[in-house]
């Protein structure tokens, strides 16, 4: 039993890139808890990785504490990397009331921290076994991984009640169910000519280049339909060479492939010019990018998994195939107010996303693992076999 006050807790949030964020979900949620749970009072500590070693990040940003540690450059090895050394300063000179691990791809450090009866919540992710970027060796690594976040973890968070089902179907282990917010955004349409673009004239995919996203499905649906308004692709992968050159040669010159975007002001008047935003993931969770797509008020048309119906409801359209994918795009073109009608319906949905309610729900859980400490007794880890790989 710790004697850590709950009105000002040491939390530590551990296994992402860290803040300022640049890069995905996790950095996403990070920054939007962290800022809002030391607004608080509470100490954060965010463990870093700095993309531009030569211009080091700032000690404090939004009010949490930042610590820089290196990574191997290698995709197989860099988050790893980055929480083996971060887990050993976190032993040596922190000791949190509680810590937040992102991604269990992390949970081998998980021992050490129990070890130091370092009360811990895990945030699974999605199924990252199921992503195809991963061969046979990785999708053993993260079905093991998960097994082992579930017997070290004292507490584990799920973004989607997908997740959240297959963790209790394949293992018998609950979750505390934490989404991410939704922004609400207003960000106007004045940049949009920095692009030769006008808002409601073109339709618009912002993913991470991988297989799960189906980039590749969306690029060739358009391709094929007689769209007149372009499609605006926001994206690149550093390790997926090969996928990237198949999206290329799917285009045509309607397609504006502009590579990663990091100007959040022009990215978010992209969501918000958007006709329709194309939303490809499948395998993810709950995802920031279809979060800020319906802060933004875009009409979205996403592809067919319970992670995407959850968050859209009847204010999506949904498809699986490149055909679906033109139909899709063809009959938005062919009733614009109907496609607006939609986009409104999107900030009706954006609504029950909330960074205020995300926070407040990480401080409940921060709180009662530090006051109760490392739980006891957690379930196996052995799988059921619902979900063979």
């Amino acid at each position: 039993m710790t004697t850590a006050s709950p009105d000002r807790l040491r939390i530590a949030m551990i296994g992402t890139r860290g803040v300022p964020a640049r890069y995905g979900g996790f950095e996403t949620a990070v920054e939007e808890v962290g800022r809002r749970l030391a607004a608080k009072g509470h100490k954060v500590l965010v463990y870093c990785r700095n993309p531009e070693p030569a211009d080091p990040l700032p000690e404090r940003y939004l009010g949490m504490r930042l610590v820089e540690l290196p990574a191997m450059r290698k995709r197989s090895l860099e988050t790893l990397s980055h929480t083996a050394l971060s887990t050993v300063h976190l032993l040596r000179r922190v000791h949190p009331d509680a810590a937040i691990v992102f991604n269990a791809a992390n949970s081998p450090f998980l021992p050490a921290l129990r070890a130091a009866r370092i009360p811990v919540a895990t945030h699974v992710d999605g199924l990252e076994w199921q992503r195809g970027k991963w061969g046979p060796t990785g999708k053993r690594y993260y079905r093991a991984a998960e097994a082992l976040a579930v017997r070290y973890s004292d507490a584990l968070i799920a973004d989607a009640q997908g997740i959240a089902d297959y963790y209790d179907t394949e293992f018998n282990a609950p979750t505390d169910l934490i989404a991410y917010g939704a922004p609400r955004i207003h960000a106007g349409t004045d940049r949009l000519a920095e692009l030769g673009l006008e808002a409601g004239r073109f339709h618009l995919v912002v993913a991470r280049f991988e297989v799960e996203n189906h980039v590749d499905v969306a690029v060739e649906g358009y391709a094929a339909s007689s769209a007149e308004h372009p499609l605006v692709v926001v994206g690149s992968a550093p390790y997926a060479n090969e996928y990237t050159e198949r999206i290329h040669s799917l285009a045509d010159d309607r397609v504006r492939l502009l590579g990663g975007l990091w100007d959040q002001e022009l990215l978010d008047q992209l969501y918000g010019g958007a006709a329709i935003y194309l939303h490809g993931h499948s395998v993810g969770g709950t995802n920031p990018s279809l979060l800020r797509a319906i802060g933004a008020g875009a009409a979205v048309d996403a592809f067919d998994v319970s992670f995407n119906r959850e968050v859209l409801g009847p204010a999506g359209r949904y498809w699986t195939t490149a055909d679906d994918v033109r139909a899709l795009i063809e009959s938005a073109e062919a009733d614009p107010d109907g496609t607006a009608a939609r986009g409104e319906l999107s900030r009706e949905r954006a609504e029950g996303y909330d960074w205020d309610a995300v926070a407040d729900s990480y401080e409940a859980l921060c709180r009662r693992l530090a006051l109760s400490g490392p739980v006891r007794h957690r379930p196996s880890g052995r799988r059921t076999g619902a979900f063979p790989a």
